[in-house]
């Protein structure tokens, strides 16, 4: 199973990762010209972190989030999340005309949720299913942490 993450994310850092993770940390670079801004800053270079190589990978909400971050998130759509979401939604379209595509589509389309609204998140490792019944379960292993 690791080896099959492994080729998913490379073929997915060659295809579009990179360019993400670009789009994600000049996000990161603007937000952080400001000291007020630098927690959204913060949420863009994780996720810049995380759009590198998804596959193995989700976010569960961070202990603690509030009401700072609800409204962070909302200044956050407003400024640069419906813009990133919007790339993630055409390249998910984009690799879903493809039947090779199609998991690189669902993983774009996961990404554009989260890109939408990243404070009060934190990226953990996925274990790996026990058997093929339970692929897709999503099982979160709480020692990976991050």
């Amino acid at each position: 199973m690791d080896g099959l993450r492994t080729v998913l994310n490379l073929v997915w850092l060659v295809l579009q990762g990179w360019l993400l993770a670009l789009a994600y940390a000049l996000a990161g670079l603007i937000a952080c010209l400001l000291v007020v801004t630098i927690p959204f800053g913060i949420a863009a270079f994780r996720l810049a972190g995380f759009v590198v190589w998804p596959f193995g990978r989700t976010t569960v909400p961070a202990p603690g989030a509030g009401v700072a971050s609800a409204l962070g998130n909302v200044l956050w759509f407003l400024v640069a999340g419906w813009w990133l979401a919007l790339v993630h939604v055409v390249a998910g379209i984009g690799f879903c005309l493809t039947v090779i595509g199609i998991p690189f589509g669902i993983a774009s389309f996961k990404l554009a949720a989260v890109g939408l609204f990243p404070l009060g998140k934190r990226v953990v490792e996925t274990a790996p299913p026990r058997d093929w019944r339970h692929a897709g379960s999503g099982v979160v292993r709480a020692a990976a942490v991050r």
